[in-house]
């Protein structure tokens, strides 16, 4: 009878460690749940990103003024009939 609750013990400690620190145990679902959890946060920032490319693409295929607006924010690009004016942030006066 000792050496049945011997091997009973045994075989308990060895599925307790296998739980606990074996292959597929906790260490590793915690490490693979936090992995899953960092791959959504990425995909989600990659979705919102696509989602404005997509939107960017549908503007400048469905008009010229997504294609004007493009012109003068990135390149500069004014119309011959248009006078450009540029104000710069200049320094504020103290009045003391």
């Amino acid at each position: 009878m000792r050496l049945f609750q011997l091997t009973l013990l045994c075989l308990a400690l060895f599925v307790q460690y296998r739980l606990w620190f074996g292959h597929n145990g906790v260490q590793d679902y915690s490490r693979l749940k936090a992995a899953v959890t960092s791959h959504q946060d990425t995909n989600a920032q990659l979705l919102k990103r696509n989602k404005v490319l997509k939107a960017d693409i549908e503007d400048l295929k469905l008009g010229q003024e997504g294609v004007e607006e493009r012109a003068r924010n990135e390149l500069g690009m004014i119309k011959p009939s248009e006078t450009f004016i540029r104000v710069l942030p200049g320094q504020q006066l103290n009045e003391n």
